[in-house]
């Protein structure tokens, strides 16, 4: 791993440190240099809890080496050099609720003029990344737009061309695996994930204030199988889930995606596509138990390239405040019906009764507010109208650097979250 001591930390990164020190009483307060590490280049080994990593340039985990990066990491990116976090080894960041690694810029960047992010690059999973595992991790202000010079355009990774806007994560290994869970994406430009192979579990992350002109937050593309549950995806630029078979990779992209909550999704786009779920290019998808709120449509399909004939929809929940959104998640060519939906005709109608989110909301606000809680009432028209008769990909586990991991079972309810 390079990896170099400072004895002076630049003040654009000194608010950072500041935020992250240990204030226990009975303990000495660590100096600078005892507490933070500036690094750039090839990093492999383990980031030791708590501790603040600065990133002056570029990171690369190397191929057929790991890095660990364990609870209550911090990690701050330059926002002059932007840099990208390439993975062609493994990477495995483990924290926990109490103490979640974060992967941010420094405290000053966090503006509102800097709301869409694209201050660092993001996590690019090269093909030859064979497990990447992100639990309780916080990842923020990413997205930059690649030039020329970009590490990635060089390495040919991702799109591999100047100006286009990073994801938050982007796999692309077909024999791979990775997890994401009980973690938050949040001010990034475009895409939050962009997976172009792998098996995988995407289960209780929140996604928020994601695309600024374009994107969606979980774009899966073939090559991929994945399960997707009880994430919250709110006010996403296009749509929270987009899901395709583009590509033509084996496997045939199969996604099961259920109990997720998709709110004030697709109204922020200047041209008119979806604003949910999209669906084409024959992947097969099964979709169950997910609660649309104040979306600009229900799950839309491409009418000249669908969905496979095998997909199953179901058990959909859908509200509209206004009667414009109402009125386009109404059936049709384009917007797929499924069996059980929980549906109405009528603006305000169908109300979800979330505990705490003010359901006038405009359609285009992007700006999250931590006090909202999307907790159903007790006396909500979206519980016990789930259903829990499907059999998902990873029940019985996905096994990653010697750990199990298992989606989620479904639910009774509909949406990410029940009742308190």
């Amino acid at each position: 791993m390079q990896l170099k001591n400072t004895l002076m930390v630049a003040a654009l990164f000194l608010a950072a440190f500041t935020s992250c020190k240990d204030d226990k009483d009975d303990e000495a307060t660590p100096t600078p240099e005892e507490e933070m590490q500036t690094l750039s280049g090839e990093v492999s080994g383990t980031w030791t809890s708590g501790k603040t990593y600065m990133v002056s340039g570029d990171l690369v985990v190397p191929a057929g080496k790991s890095l660990t990066i364990e609870e209550g990491v911090t990690v701050v990116m330059d926002t002059t050099a932007k840099p990208e976090f390439i993975v062609l080894g493994n990477l495995y960041c483990t924290g926990t609720a109490a103490s979640p690694i974060m992967i941010t810029v420094p405290e000053g960047a966090r503006t509102e003029k800097n709301k869409f992010g694209a201050l660092w690059g993001g996590i690019l999973a090269a093909p030859t990344c064979n497990e990447l595992v992100l639990d309780n991790v916080i990842l923020e202000y990413g997205g930059a737009t690649t030039t020329e010079a970009s590490a990635s355009v060089k390495q040919g990774l991702y799109k591999a061309e100047s100006g286009e806007r990073l994801p938050a994560l982007w796999f692309s290994n077909v024999n791979g695996k990775f997890v994401v869970q009980n973690s938050i994406v949040r001010n990034f430009q475009e895409d939050a994930f962009y997976i172009e192979g792998g098996q995988s579990i995407v289960a209780n992350n929140k996604f928020y204030t994601t695309g600024l002109t374009n994107g969606e937050a979980i774009n899966y593309k073939s090559g991929t199988q994945a399960d997707v549950a009880f994430n919250l995806i709110y006010s996403p630029n296009t749509n929270g889930l987009k899901l395709s078979n583009s590509g033509d990779r084996t496997p045939q992209a199969y996604i099961i995606a259920y109990n997720n909550t998709i709110v004030n999704a697709g109204w922020r786009r200047p041209d008119i596509k979806g604003g949910s779920i999209w669906i084409e290019k024959s992947v097969h998808t099964d979709l169950y138990n997910n609660l649309i709120a104040n979306s600009r449509f229900g799950i839309k399909r491409d009418t000249k390239n669908p969905e496979d004939s095998r997909s199953t929809i179901s058990n959909t929940f859908y509200y509209g405040y206004t009667q414009e959104g109402v009125d386009q998640f109404q059936s049709s060519t384009e917007i797929v019906a499924g069996a059980n939906d929980v549906t109405t005709t009528t603006a305000g109608g169908n109300d979800p009764k979330f505990v705490s989110y003010p359901l006038s909301t405009a359609g285009n606000n992007a700006t999250f507010s931590t006090s909202w809680d999307f907790h159903l009432s007790a006396d909500s028209p979206a519980l016990n109208k789930g259903t829990t008769d499907f059999t998902r990909h990873f029940a019985n586990g996905l096994v990653i650097h010697g750990v199990t991991y298992t989606s989620p079972a479904p639910a009774t309810y509909i949406g990410a979250m029940g009742t308190k």
